[in-house]
């Protein structure tokens, strides 16, 4: 099986340095998966039983050769999948637990169902979660999870320790009572404190970008290596002493770092070497896991029965991938709106492309489900209607473009509104033509905007509204996703056009 699944790497990096002779060394397999929530494969790659196959084989390959392997996860299981939607999060951890990870960090969607959700599902992990700099009431460490964590094989002590981004509050539901400690400075002091308890290596599980990663390593000497996600890359970067690995995400892509780890006379004694090879192996010509595979079915199967239930036909073709909702004008977006605005009467209605996730086209005169609105909503999300006054909406729509060059979740989609934004121009001083109901934006006029909950309470940088009145909140809405699907029945099917509701003019 090995000389199968090196035919369908697509990256291999190999780095070798020459290790001096010494005792015996360690050989350690790092085996990483990042930003997996879907069960399921999707085109033939990814999902838990093709992780759960790559996994078992090389557990065997690393007990065969003496040497230890560790399963790994840079963060974010629990959610947006469209089961999460129902269980929150708990057939995630099912399957984790029967692939057998040995450790995860915390991703910024871990919270997306509240922290008491979180520590049930912690509770079920058979598996350690690390979140280093995340506190709780005031004190450092979240209950559940762990703020570093020592293995030992061989006579060596490998030393984990997590980091989760810091915007994780403005990206998720973290809530009033869960803290994110600068990165940095979180890794400095577990770094030191592993090394002092005697660490060998040092390994950061992270959830961030990776220019924070590389921030990260350039500051703290003391880590070695950086497992990492959130950015959804697939990615290694080696510089001869620190490493960094991404395996992109959805177990598209499993990534695989082989590490000599050996003891050998040095100039000021003995001294600890260690040598790496990468892997990224595509997933897409993998043999799934049988075992694993019966469980997805099963999960897969329950949903099926609840969710495929027909509510129209799209006569336009429908384009949900990433670049698309985070960038411009979207037919989907402005459906999704457009449900919004009709379901509350608002005189206009906002949602943030980063709640638009099945990252799927639908050919124009497809047949569209239950499922498949669910599947494009899958965090629950409720529409909240409030007060807003002109120069507060302005302010959200210049937040909305401030980051579309990074592909930013926070892409505006409106119904009721047009306005047009030059990405040239510095953040914050975008937007202009700005129109309501055709009517130019009167700044000191108050309007009812329907918005969804998460960007309502500030979420994806979108503090204005949080300057808004409240008229209907998130404990008497609707759920984003029944109005989509009510919209749909009655509209009999999708019929929404672009219609230069966003003009860019750069």
């Amino acid at each position: 099986m090995r000389a199968t699944l090196h035919a369908v790497f697509l990256c291999t990096i190999l780095v070798v340095l020459g290790v001096p002779a010494g005792a015996e060394p360690l050989r350690l397999s790092l085996v990483h998966v990042n930003d997996w929530d879907r069960l399921d494969d999707k085109d033939g790659a990814g999902g838990a039983a093709k992780i759960a196959s790559i996994v078992r084989y090389e557990r065997d390959r690393a007990e065969a050769d003496g040497g230890l392997m560790l399963l790994t996860f840079g963060g974010d299981m629990l959610s947006p999948s469209l089961l999460s939607g129902f269980d929150k999060g708990a057939h995630m951890v099912d399957l984790a637990n029967a692939i057998g990870f040995d450790a995860a960090v915390l991703g910024n969607h871990e919270f997306d169902f509240g922290p008491e959700i979180l520590m049930q599902r912690l509770k079920e992990a058979k598996y350690p979660v690390l979140g280093s700099n995340v506190s709780y009431k005031g004190k450092p460490g979240f209950p559940g999870a762990q703020r570093s964590r020592m293995v030992t094989s061989g006579g060596y002590k490998i030393g984990l320790l997590g980091l989760t981004t810091t915007d994780t509050p403005s990206l998720s539901s973290s809530g009033p009572d869960v803290g994110f400690a600068p990165i940095a400075e979180t890794a400095k002091e577990i770094a030191a404190t592993l090394r002092k308890d005697g660490a060998d290596l040092v390994i950061a599980l992270t959830h961030a970008v990776y220019q924070s990663d590389l921030e990260t390593l350039r500051q703290v000497g003391d880590i070695d290596i950086v497992l990492g996600g959130h950015d959804h890359l697939v990615l290694v970067l080696y510089d001869g002493k620190q490493a960094v690995l991404k395996a992109g995400s959805q177990g598209n892509f499993v990534g695989i770092m082989d590490i000599a780890i050996d003891r050998v006379a040095g100039r000021n004694g003995q001294e600890l070497v260690w040598q790496p090879s990468f892997s990224l192996i595509n997933t897409i010509d993998v043999e799934p896991d049988p075992q694993i595979a019966k469980k997805v079915a099963a999960y897969t199967s329950k949903l099926d029965r609840e969710l495929v239930v027909e509510i129209g036909v799209t006569e336009v073709a429908l384009d949900t991938s990433r670049a698309a909702v985070r960038s411009a004008e979207n037919v989907f977006g402005n459906l999704i709106a457009d449900a919004m605005r009709t379901a509350t009467g608002a005189d206009a209605a906002l949602t943030n492309g980063g709640g638009i996730r099945g990252d799927t086209s639908y050919q124009a005169g497809r047949k569209l489900t239950r499922k498949d609105v669910l599947t494009e909503l899958p965090f629950g999300n409720r529409t909240v209607t409030m007060r807003i006054k002109g120069k507060d909406l302005r302010a959200a729509l210049e937040n909305g473009v401030s980051q579309v060059a990074e592909g930013a979740g926070r892409f505006p989609h409106v119904s009721g509104i047009s306005f047009a934004f030059d990405g040239r121009k510095p953040a914050g001083s975008r937007v202009s033509d700005i129109k309501v109901a055709d009517t130019p934006l009167d700044l000191g006029k108050v309007y009812v905007v329907a918005i969804n909950d998460f960007i309502a309470r500030g979420g994806d940088g979108y503090d204005a509204f949080k300057k808004g009145e409240i008229i209907v909140d998130a404990s008497s809405a609707r759920l984003m996703a029944s109005q989509v699907i009510d919209h749909i029945q009655k509209s009999d099917g999708v019929k929404t056009r672009i219609e230069g509701r966003i003009r860019r003019l750069d």
